[in-house]
């Protein structure tokens, strides 16, 4: 099973730019037909938050738009920029989606089981679930520890050492950790909100984390540095599943490269 993940779209009205600099809908627009000129055409494509930037109901109608062109269906979960309510009407036709309450869902209906857990705490920035939410998660995946199964979670819960982007980060990981590590099937968490592909071992299984479509967030390791960010690299993550050799992830890097060339 072949599975694309983009993230952080920013979206904004049409004809606005993010941060008043960037063309975040063309960017999103360019990573949509990526995805759809892949040789190998993903089965399933996953969206893990910030689709828009301010949560309004222009920009949830504008993704909207954009995503309509993926060619195959997808998944989305909603990070700090998006706002839950707005959210959860603009994808009212995704029936996976519950009507009340944070979005975490269960859907099994493909070789590989996806859960979306909302960590977006409305009015902030940092990530959270709360216990109603790890309890929902532990009983899910106890449901069944066989299927290869994988987490959408929009804040890493881990340390970066990126100093303005540990400010906001998913801070009691340790407790939705004590879930997960009790699920020996969970493939691979997949994040977003830090606009950079990082990896790290965690809780029995592996964090990895998208790259922005729209921005690159600046590595920066000094304890003294200001947020900085990038117009690009852009990107996103190609997850392959097979049943002997599990779950590889792949980062797609866009733009226009000399090549290709006959050697590897």
């Amino acid at each position: 099973m072949l599975i694309a993940q983009l993230s952080d779209a920013h979206v904004r009205p049409r004809g606005v730019l993010y941060h008043d600099v960037v063309d975040s809908n063309a960017a999103l627009v360019d990573a949509v037909a990526h995805v759809r000129g892949l040789e190998s055409r993903p089965d399933l494509v996953l969206v893990t938050g910030d689709l828009v930037d301010h949560g309004q109901p222009d920009e949830y109608a504008h993704v909207r738009e954009i995503l309509e062109a993926l060619p195959v269906p997808y998944l989305v979960i909603p990070g700090n920029h998006d706002d839950r309510e707005n959210f959860r009407r603009a994808f009212a036709d995704h029936d996976y989606l519950p009507r009340g309450g944070p979005l975490h869902y269960c859907v099994d209906d493909h070789r590989v089981r996806i859960i979306g857990l909302d960590s977006t705490v409305p009015g902030h920035h940092h990530g959270h679930v709360d216990g109603a939410g790890l309890d929902w998660l532990a009983a899910t995946l106890a449901q069944d520890t066989a299927k290869p199964t994988l987490i959408m979670l929009h804040h890493p819960p881990f340390v970066s050492g990126i100093p303005y982007l540990d400010e906001y980060r998913y801070f009691d990981g340790a407790s939705l950790a004590a879930v997960v590590e009790r699920a020996p099937n969970v493939e691979a968490v997949l994040c977003g909100h830090v606009h950079r592909s990082m990896v790290r071992r965690w809780a029995g299984t592996v964090i990895v984390t998208c790259p922005s479509t729209a921005t690159e967030i600046d590595l920066q390791l000094a304890e003294s540095a200001q947020s900085s960010s990038h117009d690009g690299p852009r990107g996103y993550l190609l997850h392959l599943w097979d049943e002997r050799e599990g779950m590889i992830s792949h980062l797609v890097q866009m733009g226009d490269f000399a090549g290709p060339y006959p050697f590897a």
